[in-house]
């Protein structure tokens, strides 16, 4: 049971969003276009029809929903910067009004306590880079290493950690892969390219970011899974191992191992990224935090149709298994692979579900089974020597769900979007007790 569970002392517990997703006010005190307004512009691309210009209006309502983070007791709070905020076309001119947005942000979480991570990217690319060619330029890398050193400069004595992108994959594979992402491009060689030129701007922006010399830890934050056959035959082995490495290695392997996975280059031909000289020695800049986003393991069939994880524990809206033990085998297999690897926070884990309100609750009795069973499984991969220092559940509340709009709900307070009330749901006081409970273990040690 998660009340017998002991976690060190000095353990984070946070909660995490994005700044699209929350944000709102769109166009307000000068910020620019990103692709995701573009994007969501079109109706036919997100599934409700609905976009991002008011979303839950944080930039306006930021204040109470520090307060509100503060009433459930965390420690941190995982958020991105909107770059189109701060540097209307991603290059050029500063917005000192969008800066000013996040000192005050920062200033309220300090007030309440709560420490504050900040994600530099977190998929909203500002319009004017992507008319330039967007991450298929190179030079939007340079840009990149830009912002994140105008960013540590000024903030990076404030901040706690500064993570360089949020879930590089899907901005490649989503976003270029197959359209289901801004800025909807359906080309395999591009989102290949893409991927390349996304490690490039990480490393490039670590640079620029050390450069600033700021107290702020650096590092970046990775979607990953375990990559499992469905049975013990060959073909279905062989799928497995070619997921690993072009959704896990492909990532990894060039910040500690300065390569990419040969079976990946190999399936790639002639789809492989163009690589220049010196490349792979920027990306491999050494980070001091890798972030873990963990929601689901891949199952791995050759037949046609594939076989379906069984789902023992039941799936999300999302449609995705539910499968803690995912999260212990990838954290082992992670350390076993990058015997490396630095200290490790879980940047973003938690599930879709759907919720109602009754009676002015929301009961959501599957979220808190699911948040339970994870932490149990992160602990067990602790237990086994993986450093994990802090957890962040994605996510503070409803949001708009990119291609999915207001559909899906992954919060952990319910947001009537009519009205922009908050609902703390069931599962939001279960993490306040939770965490309650591990601070009254700390001081009984």
């Amino acid at each position: 049971m998660t009340d017998s569970i002991h976690f060190p002392p000095n353990f984070i517990w946070g909660v995490a969003t994005s700044a699209f997703q929350i944000e709102g006010a769109f166009d307000a005190d000068g910020k620019g276009p990103s692709i995701w307004d573009t994007f969501s512009h079109k109706a036919a691309n997100i599934i409700d029809g609905s976009n991002g210009d008011i979303a839950c209006d944080h930039y306006h309502r930021y204040r109470d929903d520090v307060a509100m983070m503060a009433s459930f007791g965390v420690d941190a709070y995982r958020f991105s910067m909107a770059w189109a905020r701060v540097q209307p076309s991603g290059k050029g001119a500063w917005n000192e009004k969008g800066f000013d947005f996040y000192a005050r942000l920062m200033d309220a979480l300090q007030e309440r306590g709560i420490a504050p991570h900040l994600t530099l990217y977190h998929w909203d690319l500002p319009q004017g880079l992507q008319d330039d060619g967007g991450w298929m330029s190179r030079d939007t890398a340079h840009r990149f290493a830009d912002y994140a050193h105008e960013v540590a400069r000024r903030f990076g004595d404030r901040l706690v950690s500064i993570a360089t992108h949020n879930e590089p994959w899907c901005t490649a594979n989503l976003g270029y892969g197959n359209a289901q992402f801004a800025p909807g491009v359906s080309d395999k060689k591009q989102a290949i390219q893409v991927s390349h030129h996304l490690l490039l701007s990480h490393g490039l922006a670590m640079q620029s970011m050390r450069a600033a010399n700021p107290k702020a830890e650096l590092g970046i934050v990775l979607n990953q899974w375990t990559a499992e056959p469905a049975t013990d035959s060959e073909a279905d082995r062989k799928l497995a191992a070619l997921e690993w490495a072009n959704s896990i290695a492909w990532f990894m392997d060039p910040i500690f191992k300065r390569r990419y996975p040969e079976l990946s280059l190999q399936s790639h031909g002639a789809d492989a990224p163009d690589v220049q000289d010196g490349d792979f020695d920027i990306i491999a800049q050494p980070i001091d935090f890798l972030g873990v986003n963990y929601y689901r393991r891949e199952v791995m069939s050759a037949e046609v149709p594939p076989r379906k994880p069984e789902g023992g524990m039941g799936f999300t809206d999302m449609g995705w298994e539910i499968y803690p033990q995912g999260l212990t085998d990838l954290l082992v297999q992670l350390k076993q692979e990058y015997p490396d690897l630095p200290p490790v926070y879980i940047t973003e884990n938690g599930m879709a579900a759907v919720d109602g309100v009754e009676a002015g609750q929301v009961n959501d009795p599957v979220r808190i089974e699911y948040v339970r069973t994870h932490l149990e499984a992160l602990k067990a991969a602790m237990d086994q020597g993986i450093d994990v220092r802090g957890y962040f559940l994605w996510s503070l509340m409803d949001n708009f769900e990119w291609n999915s709009g207001y559909a899906k709900r992954f919060g952990i307070v319910y947001v009537d979007y009519a009205t922009q009330q908050r609902i703390p749901k069931a599962s939001a006081l279960w993490y306040r007790d939770f965490i309650a409970g591990q601070r009254a273990q700390r001081r009984a040690a």
